[in-house]
């Protein structure tokens, strides 16, 4: 009797009711069970007829002859079906309310990316005191962690090269205010649009006035809006509807409308130092949870030289995307080869600096045609050739050649150097100027390169002189400022193609220098400006 009473107990059913079932079935666990369901379960009034309890014996196994079974009917199978559905429902409530009285981990725990997410998502810090690098943003007394403190977050733009830690530290100023005072949305310039923002905008105002608790709207590549989408973050930000922080890698001054720059405090990342970069590669290798550990599924411990860290460090440009992803290739290339080699030994995985050569494969060039660092490195060039320093002008022509730059743009930038710096210096610089831009006209790249590079080295070896850059300067902003700048041509030297002209004394008293010795002491300016002196020279 005890056995049956534990099996009734074990379907969810009292010790008292079990027995009781039990003495009026006479021991018959398969009765006991449908007197149980009856008594225990009675259907709610109605005026339509009760419906039959199913009945539930496929679901005991007992050692029984087959005649006091016999096949059941078709309605007996579906009540029996109808019966398992039940049970599987009552047992699917059960345990869901199990799982929802379960304490759910730590935020920081369940934001973990997935494993198959690459190394540089896995690694991203979670709250400020793990982002490295930055020192100028990130110190004690500075803004954010000020802000932070007094949980008054500004709207701020981050600017900065790629993989310097834009969205890194967006994510973990909110995660370090607390999920209870900010809700982090994150949309991309790339994929989204007005529509986004104010839907995102709409729940950010329910949110507050329902639990008082702020929206923080970061906006990945904002300078992919145009200026009437840029317009709509306008009055959302001045009425403090959203925290808005937006990440960009082009120059705000450029991309960004002023209202919303002034409404927003830019913060500039730069691109990482290689002992940040270290750190970062080390903390991979180290975290057996996120990082490269984790690629391997805990099968065989990886292990990095110190000389391949080194080289992954100076050869990513500060950029720390790059450097995780090169690890992880890195650590892909090693693997394969120690399968090959080990297949039968237990040993670590080293990665090596070939390792780390083949997964970088060539550098990547920082170099945009239509960006700040198309403007950047023509600077650099025009002031390598102003100081004459030859070697730095054609490396910085070299850097703008191998990113892609149209040599005809090169060309006539070198016409105006040869003008504007060289000049009178060497007037002799204007025609190597010219010849240069019909050259590369003619051939093209890669082959007018050579042209490109000679006339560059002439230019930055030639004598300098600006004085007929500063004379023109000065004689525009005479004309511009002077209060006679449209003071009348002086009579004699006026064309007079009429005789009435002639008349006038268009052309009267003017001397004819080749014909005259005393042409010396004609004037040529206005009254007004007779004596002033526009070009300096010896």
């Amino acid at each position: 009797m005890d056995a049956k009473i534990e099996q009734l107990v074990s379907m969810g059913f009292s010790n008292d009711s079990a027995a009781e079932a039990l003495a009026s079935a006479a021991g018959d666990v398969v009765k006991a069970t449908d007197w149980l369901l009856q008594t225990q379960n009675p259907l709610p009034f109605s005026s339509t007829p009760p419906v039959i309890q199913p009945k539930i014996n496929r679901f005991f196994h007992f050692h029984s002859n087959k005649d006091q079974h016999p096949p059941k009917s078709r309605q007996e199978t579906e009540e029996d079906e109808s019966t398992r559905l039940l049970i599987h429902r009552e047992k699917h409530r059960k345990l869901s309310d199990h799982q929802e009285n379960i304490q759910k981990p730590p935020r920081e725990a369940s934001a973990f990316p997935l494993p198959d997410a690459p190394l540089s998502e896995r690694m991203r810090p979670r709250v400020l005191d793990e982002v490295i690098g930055q020192d100028h943003l990130l110190a004690r007394d500075s803004l954010l962690r000020a802000a932070i403190e007094c949980d008054r977050l500004p709207s701020i733009i981050l600017w900065g090269p790629p993989g310097t830690g834009k969205t890194s530290i967006a994510r973990a100023i909110v995660s370090s205010c607390g999920s209870s005072f900010y809700r982090f949305v994150s949309l991309s310039a790339v994929t989204c649009g007005v529509k986004d923002v104010r839907d995102t905008v709409d729940e950010a105002r329910k949110l507050k006035q329902k639990a008082n608790k702020r929206t923080v709207l970061f906006l990945d590549e904002v300078h992919r809006f145009n200026k009437a989408q840029q317009d709509s973050f306008l009055p959302v930000i001045e009425d403090g509807s959203i925290v808005f922080i937006g990440a960009t890698t082009e120059n705000p001054s450029f991309h960004l409308i002023t209202p919303l720059l002034s409404r927003c405090r830019v913060l500039t990342l730069h691109p990482l130092k290689p002992c940040d970069l270290a750190m970062l590669l080390n903390r991979a290798v180290s975290d057996m949870d996120r990082g490269l550990a984790m690629n391997l599924k805990g099968m065989v411990k990886v292990e990095v030289n110190e000389e391949a860290i080194d080289f992954l460090s100076l050869h990513c440009d500060g950029d720390a995307r790059v450097a995780l992803n090169a690890l992880e290739i890195s650590a892909t290339t090693a693997t394969a080869r120690f399968k090959k080699s080990n297949l039968d030994k237990e040993s670590n995985i080293v990665v090596a600096v070939n390792d780390v050569k083949e997964s970088l494969q060539s550098k990547h060039l920082a170099y945009d045609r239509a960006g700040e660092e198309h403007y950047n490195l023509i600077s650099a060039l025009h002031k390598s050739m102003r100081g004459s320093d030859a070697d730095a002008s054609i490396y910085w022509l070299a850097r703008m050649l191998e990113g892609g730059e149209e040599p005809l743009y090169i060309a006539r930038r070198l016409i105006r150097f040869a003008c504007e710096d060289v000049g009178l210096a060497d007037p002799q610089a204007l025609t190597q100027a010219v010849s240069c831009y019909q050259g590369c006209h003619f051939i093209g790249m890669p082959e007018c390169n050579v042209i490109l590079g000679q006339c560059v080295s002439y230019l930055a070896l030639a004598p300098k002189s600006i004085s007929v850059y500063r004379a023109i300067e000065a004689a525009q902003k005479v004309v511009k400022e002077s209060v006679g700048q449209n003071e009348r041509v002086p009579l004699h030297l006026r064309n007079a193609p009429t005789k009435l002209m002639q008349n006038l004394g268009y052309g009267k008293d003017y001397i004819y220098p080749p014909d005259s010795s005393n042409s010396s002491s004609q004037t040529y300016l206005p009254a007004s400006l007779q004596g002033y002196k526009f070009l300096y020279w010896p």
